[in-house]
């Protein structure tokens, strides 16, 4: 890690305790035990999780959030940019008006293809291409009215998610993107490379490891993305396969200042608890502490 000069703005997310938008993807713990382990860890900051997880008036959702000191920074927001742009702009116009009374900063866009999940996906026609270009543009308008910054979330399943996408996107539209670690490796890109590559381009950062022989079979077609989050595609930072510390790097030294959130997504069983989830983030915070990483938090002890 080069010499510090700036502390990393660090924040969580609940998809790494198994809050995910998706129908069914597992138990969904509720919402003031997941801010109440955020806290445990010292966190102070993360991203808002699906929509209707937390209230959606932003007074409520500010009653929840105050006994544990954590504030909202922005949210994933996956649409059907390809299609019906009209159902796209009421929903990023509903979003973006309670992330702003929330005091956030990005809108984080996913161009999702429509259906359920992010198992399977359809290419698109060169309109289709066109059209979600044209309604992303708009939504970083409509953003831009709440004051928040629209990126753009390259995803597994979604209809930008291979490097060849990413670059296309980059080309045709002037959104910045969310470098996720996680999903351009298991898209097949490498997520260093690429960040070296579009460093002026980097509008926020998502922090995943990978377990690269899991991701191999995502690509082969040999496993459902779902099913390889259930068996550990996620790792801890630092013990996966992504070059997390190179990464770190690389965005500091192109003069990144953004928010680096820290997500391990998983997906829960009836009766687990937040206990696996908290650990694996804490396994994260102390891996970011350990490579030199400044402004960490560390709240409690960390298992090893």
């Amino acid at each position: 890690m080069t010499e510090p000069t700036h502390p990393l703005r660090i924040a969580a997310a609940p998809i790494s305790w198994g809050v995910c938008e998706v129908p069914g993807w597992g138990h969904v713990l509720d919402a003031g035990t997941v801010l109440s382990e955020m806290a445990a860890l010292g966190l102070t900051a993360t991203e808002i999780g699906p929509p209707g997880y937390l209230p959606g008036e932003p007074a409520a959702a500010r009653d929840l959030l105050a006994p544990w000191g954590i504030g909202v920074i922005g949210g994933f927001l996956a649409l059907p940019l390809h299609r019906e742009s009209g159902r796209a702009m009421a929903a990023a116009r509903r979003s973006a008006a309670l992330f702003a009374g929330l005091g956030a900063e990005v809108l984080v866009l996913a161009a999702a293809t429509g259906t359920e999940g992010y198992d399977t996906r359809a290419p698109l026609s060169d309109h289709e291409w066109r059209t979600l270009i044209d309604t992303a543009a708009t939504l970083r308008d409509i953003a831009a009215e709440y004051g928040l910054r629209a990126v753009l979330h390259p995803h597994v399943g979604t209809h930008v998610e291979t490097e060849a996408e990413v670059e296309r996107f980059l080309a045709d539209s002037d959104l910045d993107i969310c470098l996720d670690t996680g999903h351009l490796l298991v898209g097949g890109a490498d997520p260093v490379r690429l960040a070296r590559r579009y460093a002026d381009r980097i509008g926020h950062i998502h922090l995943k490891d990978v377990r690269n022989a899991l991701a191999d079979e995502i690509r082969s077609g040999t496993m459902e993305y779902s099913q390889a989050v259930r068996r550990g595609l996620y790792a801890p930072l630092g013990e996966g396969d992504v070059d997390i510390e190179a990464l770190v790097r690389c965005a500091r030294d192109a003069g990144y200042r953004g928010w680096y959130v820290i997500e391990q997504d998983t997906a829960l069983a009836p009766g687990d608890t937040a206990a696996v989830p908290t650990r694996d983030t804490a396994r994260s915070l102390r891996y970011l502490a350990d490579i030199g990483c400044p402004g960490v938090p560390l709240a409690t002890p960390v298992p090893r």
